[in-house]
């Protein structure tokens, strides 16, 4: 009978230690896996307003009535980072204080339009509980249509002269810098830098 619990011990520690070897192996399997796959940017979908193109024109009311300009040439030198969301989606929350830090640090400086749709009593609540009643937040459907706004979250980079120079799906905090990567780099998505990269 103790001849049995040892034997059936030392079973048991043997398949414990085994299963441990098994996910350290798995593990740095991952590991590896990640150090060869290239840095993913902002995917774009087909945008009715293209990379490169003049950002239309428009001049919009945020929910305090105020006028939010969007194209054109920036006044202050200041770029504009057009970022779309809604209040229920659960990324677009976890990625706006990653939009709001890039408003305070980016050199040139950015300026943040947060867009939506929909009833302005539900934004105008989210805007409280997240406090971030200083971005200018405008509600307009074509704006998002005039985009090609399909899924969210999405951001668009215009430039200092009213020039679309990024944009695309931004899901996580890599994705939205890659916009700005992307404009340093002079290229419209860190793919097509990638691709250009590879030949």
């Amino acid at each position: 009978m103790i001849d049995a619990l040892v034997v059936s011990n030392i079973l048991l520690w043997l398949l414990v230690i085994a299963l441990a070897l098994t996910v350290l192996a798995l593990a740095r399997q991952i590991g590896l896996l990640h150090e060869r796959i290239s840095p993913v940017g902002a995917l774009s979908p087909e945008a009715k307003v293209k990379v490169g193109d003049a950002a239309p024109e428009l001049v919009l009311s945020d929910l305090h009535a105020r006028p939010v300009r969007i194209g054109g040439a920036s006044e202050d030198g200041a770029r504009t980072l057009l970022f779309f969301l809604s209040p229920t989606c659960p990324v677009c929350d976890t990625l706006l204080p990653t939009v709001e830090r890039v408003a305070r640090t980016e050199v040139p400086r950015v300026r943040v339009v947060v867009a939506s749709d929909g009833a302005p009593e539900e934004h105008r609540q989210f805007v409280a509980d997240k406090g971030i009643e200083h971005l200018p937040y405008v509600l307009s459907g074509p704006l998002g249509m005039t985009y090609g706004v399909a899924k969210l979250p999405y951001a668009g980079l215009i430039d200092e002269n009213g020039v679309v120079v990024a944009q695309g799906l931004v899901n996580t905090r890599e994705h939205l810098e890659s916009l700005f990567e992307a404009h340093q780099r002079g290229v419209a998505s860190i793919q097509e830098y990638l691709e250009e990269k590879a030949k």
